[in-house]
């Protein structure tokens, strides 16, 4: 549930229409599609190697102990920033949906209890913490559910709210179901990489579960199917009764949740009050999002602690288990990047947005990079396949694919920055900035720890 509810958020009840518009019905489900085959492939990479191992704060170990120390160091660092940059983003986003029914309440208020219910939950414990992301989940995939049976209802023509039963015609109206061509369908990818981000919690959470050799390979078979069926079935009914042209799909702000497109739908079945109740399940996305990265991102630390690539003191556990400083450092961090959207017209809050943007993709192709490199150093070493407790499928293409398209989408983030008269040199800088800071962590590290990348006869298995 905690996978399911990570990856389900606004990219699919607010960026699933506008992806829809630009594309068109078919080409937002290719999208969708493709994305979702390469998810499934890195969580079975994730898979094999958190049955194996299974570590708290998982991608950074692997990294370390796979590929090059400096490599892991680098993964997870960026990987941290991009959760505890997202918690600011979510503590923002809070305060904009609370708006919708108080507007005039200070925005700083909402924001900041916010912020301390989510400390709260995790400063518990980590059983709070499954408790409440479970809930936070289970209703996100209700409303989902909801959505589906509504829209084919509506389709059939059972429920109409008035009208006809709207069958398919809008499906193929005007140039539909393709729209756009390559590049629309190539901005769709992007979109669709950032609506699945999150599913890769289950690999950080696996050394904190019970049985997580029997657990984590279920999650992840699950976790696939009912991702890849909530969002391809929600984007096939969107698809069905809103025609693509409609201008309401090209809203993706969360502060129009009116014009989205679960909320349009919910409106031409005749319930009127679809906006309140999306809202609140928005609102929902938004706890689970910021609840997600604040564990994720504590996580991340104090693996790296105990690793000694982060400080000594971030290792630290309280009598519940929980990573006290991490989790104190990762909230300031967090205020302290909200707190920058009030400064210079948000142009430093906008740079760190950016920064932490591209993070998701990186860690994705350290991840399959790791179990690349993992498999290989373990066949090398004269083990057996058959002893593996998960086992990936597809291998080594699965990774290998996995990786190309994480690059692919990360190169192609703002390709349109190159395609008028000139390059837009300062978009190219907002866009990739988070490149550069990547390669300067790893080769930072590299120089200053003499690290080397690791033979395979020196990967360390246990």
């Amino acid at each position: 549930m905690i996978s399911i509810g990570g990856s389900i958020g606004t990219g699919l009840f607010l960026g699933s229409g506008a992806s829809i518009h630009e594309a068109g019905p078919g080409g937002a489900l290719l999208a969708y599609g493709i994305i979702g085959i390469m998810v499934y492939l890195l969580m079975t990479s994730l898979g094999e190697m958190s049955t194996y191992m299974p570590v708290t704060g998982s991608f950074s170990t692997y990294a370390t102990k796979f590929v090059d120390p400096s490599f892991g160091f680098a993964i997870g660092w960026i990987y941290w920033f991009s959760w505890a940059t997202t918690l600011a983003v979510e503590t923002s986003a809070a305060s904009i949906i609370m708006k919708y029914w108080l507007p005039h309440v200070p925005s700083f208020i909402w924001s900041a209890l916010f912020l301390i219910f989510i400390f709260t939950i995790n400063f518990l414990s980590v059983k709070q913490y499954g408790e409440a992301e479970y809930w936070f989940s289970m209703i996100k995939v209700v409303a989902i559910i909801a959505f589906i049976i509504l829209g084919f209802l509506m389709i059939f023509g059972i429920m109409t709210g008035g009208g006809d039963a709207v069958g398919v015609k809008n499906f193929t109206a005007g140039d539909a179901p393709f729209h756009g061509g390559f590049l629309a369908l190539l901005g769709i990818f992007m979109v669709a990489g950032f609506s699945f981000q999150g599913t890769e919690v289950v690999g950080i959470v696996a050394g904190e579960s019970k049985e997580p050799e029997k657990n984590v390979p279920k999650a992840i078979k699950q976790v696939f199917w009912r991702i890849l069926l909530f969002y391809m079935l929600a984007i096939l009914i969107i698809g069905l009764i809103v025609p693509f042209t409609d201008k309401s799909l090209m809203s993706s702000d969360i502060e129009q949740v009116a014009m989205s497109p679960f909320t349009l739908v919910f409106q031409r079945a005749g319930i009127a009050f679809a906006a309140s109740v999306m809202n609140a399940v928005i609102l929902t996305s938004v706890f689970s999002a910021g609840n997600s990265g604040l564990y994720a991102a504590t996580r991340m630390l104090y693996v790296m602690a105990k690793d000694r690539q982060a400080p000594a003191f971030m290792a630290k556990l309280n009598r519940n288990g929980v990573p006290m400083n991490a989790l104190i450092f990762t909230t300031a961090f967090g205020l302290l990047a909200f707190l920058s959207s009030f400064f210079g017209e948000g142009k430093v809050f906008m740079w760190l947005l950016n920064i932490s943007g591209l993070t998701g993709f990186i860690a994705w192709a350290g991840i399959a990079l790791s179990h690349y490199r993992f498999r290989k150093a373990y066949l090398y070493q004269g083990n057996d396949l058959n002893d593996l407790v998960y086992k990936a499928k597809w291998f080594p293409l699965g990774p290998i694919l996995a990786t190309v398209l994480c690059v692919f989408i990360i190169l192609g983030q703002n390709y349109q920055a190159f395609t008028g008269d000139k390059i837009d040199w300062q978009g190219v800088m907002v866009t990739y900035i988070g490149i550069p800071i990547f390669l300067l962590l790893w080769f930072g590290y590299k120089l200053a720890k003499k690290t080397k990348w690791i033979p395979l006869k020196d990967v360390e298995l246990k």
